[in-house]
Parts: C-alpha cells; sequence; structure tokens
C-alpha cells in the first residue's frame, strides 16, 4: 500500500500532463461543420423517414451559414491554436471561406439530385409532355437519399481541416476526414451503378496508396525533426541540422499524397474515370471543393514547412506543373465524353495553378487563391449544366448529343459557352483574371519558359472549349441527342451564382484580389 501511495504521490498535477487548450471560438467554423455532420447522422438513424429530408436541410445550410460568419467574423487573427495544430491566419479563413460558399452552392445541387431528378420520370414523360424540352420540368418524386448529407459535411469539414492544419498528424487526419466520404459519393449514383462503382473503387485504391505515401513522408520527416509541426520542421531546416536525404525523400513522398488529390501529372490516372462514374453533381463538388482544400494544404507545406528547401523541391515542381498542363490540354482534344473532357481541363487547370504555388511568395498565394475561387465556382455551374442534359437513358455527356443545343435551350446552352470561355482564359471572365495573376507571379519568379508553355497550353485548351460551343450553336441536332430538362428553383439558383461570380470577377476582380492579398500570410 506504501508503494502505491508513493507512486500517486508522484504523478504530475492536472495541469502539467500537458491537456491541450481548446480554443472553441478560434475553431468554430470547424466544430459547426462536423458537429452538424455527427447531428446529420443520429437524424438518419432516428427521425422518420419523411422527416429527414428537410432537417437535414435546416441542418446543412444553417451550419454552413453560421461556419461562414464564424469565418468572416475571424477575419485579422493570426495565431496557432490547439497546441500549434491549427492555423487561424489569412490563408486559412480565405480559403474555409472559400470552401463554405462552393459548399453551399453544391448543397443546392445536391439538395435536387437527391429526389431523383427526371431519372425514370424524364424517360415517361418524354413523348407526351407537349412543348419545347425547356418546358419538361424535373419530377419531385424519387428516392430520397438523405444519407447523402452526412457523407457531405463530413467531407467539408475535412476540407476546413486541410487548409489550416500546421501539422504533419492533423493534415493526415483532415485528408482521410475529406476522403473517405467522397469515396463513398461517388459509388452511388442511381442510374449507370456499375460504373459508378467502379470509379469509386478505384478512387479508393488509389486514395489508399496515396494516404501511404503521404504517412510514410510523414513518418520521414519526423525522423529528420523530431516533430511534426511544420514550424518545428522548417527550424530545423534552418539550422541545417539532421540529415537531408531523409528530409528529402520524406518531402517527396508528402508531395506524392498532396498531389495525388489535384491530380497532378503523373499521379492523375484516376480523375478521368472517377469525373465520368460520379454523380455529376458529386464529380463538381470535388472538382472544385478539394482542389481548393488540396491546394491549401500545398501551398502551407511548402511554404511555412519546407520553405528552406525551396531550391530542391522548385526544380521538381516546375516539371511537373509544366506535364500537368501540357497533358491536360492535349489529351482533352480526344475525349468524346464531356465529364472526361472536363476532367481533363481540370488536370490542366491543375498545372496553372502550381505556377503559383512555386514562388512561395504572397504575391503568389494571393493570386493562386484568387483562382481557385474563380475556378471553383464556374466548375460547379459548368457539371451542373452538364446534369441538365439527358436523353431517356440518363445523362447525354457524349458530345455528339450536345450538337444543336444552344437551338433548342439557348439559355442553358449560353451559360455553359460563358463557362467554357471563362476555363480558355477569355477577357472580361474571371478565368482570364485567375490565369493572368498566376501567370504574372511565375514570371516574376523568373519562370519565363514555364509561362511560354502554359500561355501555348491555353491556346490548346481553347480549341476544345469551342469545339463544344461551335457543337452546341452552329451543328445540326443529332438524331439521339439530349434534351434540357429544366430545373427547379435551387439548381436554377446554383447554376446562377456561376454566372453571376463569373463574370462579376473578370469585371470587378479588385475587391477579390485585395482580400487575397491582404489575406496571403501564413502563421507559423
Amino acid at each position: 500500500m506504501s508503494a502505491l501511495t508513493t507512486a500517486v504521490a508522484a504523478l504530475p498535477a492536472a495541469g502539467e500532463f500537458g491537456v491541450p487548450d481548446i480554443a472553441w471560438s478560434k475553431i468554430l467554423p470547424l466544430v459547426l461543420v462536423l458537429g452538424a455532420g455527427a447531428i446529420s447522422v443520429l437524424v438518419e438513424a432516428f427521425a422518420p423517414r419523411q422527416a429527414r429530408r428537410p432537417i437535414q436541410l435546416v441542418l446543412v445550410f444553417g451550419s454552413l451559414i453560421g461556419a461562414f460568419i464564424a469565418v468572416v467574423a475571424a477575419a485579422g487573427t493570426s495565431e496557432l491554436v490547439m497546441v500549434g495544430s491549427y492555423a487561424v491566419d489569412g490563408p486559412g479563413l480565405f480559403l474555409q471561406g472559400t470552401i463554405l460558399l462552393l459548399a453551399l452552392v453544391s448543397a443546392l445541387l445536391f439538395a435536387e439530385r437527391n429526389v431523383d431528378p427526371a431519372g425514370d420520370a424524364f424517360a415517361a414523360r418524354a413523348s407526351s409532355v407537349p412543348g419545347s424540352p425547356d418546358e419538361r420540368a424535373f419530377t419531385s418524386q424519387g428516392w430520397l437519399q438523405t444519407e447523402i448529407w452526412p457523407l457531405f459535411l463530413f467531407a467539408v469539414g475535412g476540407m476546413l481541416l486541410f487548409v489550416s492544419a500546421s501539422d504533419l498528424l492533423t493534415l493526415f487526419v483532415a485528408l482521410e476526414v475529406m476522403s473517405l466520404p467522397l469515396y463513398l459519393l461517388a459509388g452511388m449514383a442511381r442510374r449507370r451503378r456499375l460504373l459508378s462503382q467502379e470509379a469509386a473503387m478505384k478512387y479508393f485504391i488509389l486514395g489508399a496508396f496515396s494516404s501511404a505515401f503521404f504517412l510514410f513522408g510523414s513518418a520521414l520527416l519526423y525522423g529528420f525533426a523530431g516533430t511534426v509541426d511544420l514550424g518545428g520542421i522548417a527550424a530545423m531546416l534552418a539550422s541545417q541540422s539532421g540529415q537531408i536525404g531523409l528530409v528529402l525523400s520524406g518531402a517527396g513522398l508528402l508531395a506524392v499524397g498532396l498531389l495525388f488529390k489535384v491530380a497532378a501529372v503523373p499521379f492523375h490516372s484516376w480523375a478521368p474515370d472517377v469525373y465520368q462514374g460520379s454523380p455529376t453533381v458529386v464529380t463538381g463538388f470535388m472538382a472544385a471543393g478539394v482542389k481548393v482544400a488540396a491546394f491549401g494544404a500545398i501551398m502551407r507545406v511548402l511554404g511555412v514547412g519546407l520553405g528552406g528547401l525551396s531550391w530542391d523541391w522548385e526544380p521538381a515542381m516546375l516539371v511537373i506543373a509544366v506535364l500537368t498542363f501540357l497533358v491536360g490540354s492535349i489529351v482533352a482534344l480526344t475525349q468524346s465524353d464531356m465529364k472526361r473532357m472536363l476532367a481533363y481541363s481540370s488536370i490542366a487547370h491543375a498545372g496553372f495553378l502550381l505556377l503559383g504555388v512555386i514562388p512561395v511568395s504572397q504575391g503568389g498565394v494571393a493570386a493562386t487563391m484568387f483562382y481557385l475561387a474563380a475556378y471553383g465556382f464556374a466548375t460547379l455551374g459548368a457539371f451542373a449544366i452538364v446534369s441538365l442534359v439527358r436523353d431517356p437513358a440518363g445523362e447525354a455527356t457524349q458530345l455528339t448529343q450536345w450538337a444543336g443545343l444552344g437551338r433548342r435551350s439557348p439559355v442553358v446552352a449560353s451559360a455553359f459557352a460563358l463557362f467554357l470561355l471563362s476555363f480558355a482564359g477569355i477577357p472580361l471572365l474571371s478565368g482570364f483574371i485567375g490565369k493572368f495573376a498566376v501567370f504574372a507571379e511565375a514570371m516574376a519568379g523568373g519562370w519565363v519558359t514555364a509561362v511560354v508553355l502554359a500561355v501555348l497550353a491555353s491556346a490548346i485548351a481553347a480549341f476544345f472549349y469551342v469545339r463544344v460551343i461551335v457543337l452546341m450553336f452552329f451543328t445540326d441536332p443529332a438524331d439521339q441527342g439530349g434534351e434540357v430538362v429544366l430545373p427547379s428553383p435551387l439548381t436554377s439558383v446554383g447554376i446562377g451564382i456561376g454566372v453571376v461570380v463569373t463574370v462579376g470577377l473578370g469585371i470587378f476582380p479588385q475587391p477579390l484580389l485585395d482580400l487575397a492579398q491582404r489575406s496571403s500570410v501564413f502563421v507559423g
């Protein structure tokens, strides 16, 4: 007994255990979204079936709006919380706000998709409804897939954590919280189930490999620095102590895990199949939200943790960037499926974005964040329109089925053309401002040859974007062409927001550029 008493007396006081001081007010956006995700699971388990949809919608939109208000309220803050594992700073808050706005638009599209719009009803009514195809409205009946909402909220929560995590362990947790729900969402298409399930399996298997690379790289960096904190790794690099080969190996493996998420070459092979097989609105959510989250993590890791190795990783990243936008632009020329073409377009944009990441400067961070916001809204709008073009078998994604679409549905085709022109970088649209800002920063960093190649790749990409526009407006309609079903107000609002942001940021980009510039300093 005396030995036990002595052992208990030797224990440290409660405060000496290093229990973290949880700054709830600083992580409120994360708490709101993940907390809503947990409640959403309980709603699915215990709420009556007919009551789930309205409860889930209130929960989702309420949590996203509340989280965005919390992000705005935290503007100007620059500090590390949660024992240094969570950064509340300009880039983190800017990207969190962007993710939440993109999630709100995605939720509008999800809210309609989970009542199986068109589907069998479109096939049954296609020959019986009088008037133009635009007058054939979505049905409000169908199988309620309300189980998507917990997955959606957890994915958004993982994205919010991914852009603000300031140590490698928290980054890995955020990566998994973001990725696992997306693997499931990719396989939840009601039509073309086998293609959807194949996409989910490919995404899961390759994503698991990339996570293993990320984790192994984190272990090597911990072996080098004795800490997983990005600031601690940077301090060890500055002191020039430790084995440099270990840190280079760790950085390379870590980069594989991060570059997989943005579909950079040569880690891009999953993107076309997953984009094609997933439900279209899930594809849009992945293409927009995951790109913002992953580039936020890449900028923080390279800028805060591995900035001291810039002479080593900049050439490799430059080669990857050039290969990415060249492969994405050239291979997109050969695609006959709209979703696969947009997938290779997304790969090309990842290469352009990497040009803004490489300089590791405040200007590069600001330009990349603006580009991510502009690209995200245009992408959601484009995929929302793809989901509207249907035939009796489901979505009509073959390019030949889009022939003459501009004559049958000029408003929808015009909106899609607007998004494509923004992707191509046509002036007075947001895509032009984003590319110009990123290219200007790359030029300032001395990467002149890469910028010239990027401009050439943009010209190549413009060809296949314009090809679709010509197909829609200047080609005779196909016999088995797709028809546009009239969306409900939810999808209409989502597309409208995409159009307004795309045009607005093209004509009046300065307010967002200034905000991005003020928010371009990482803490730590």
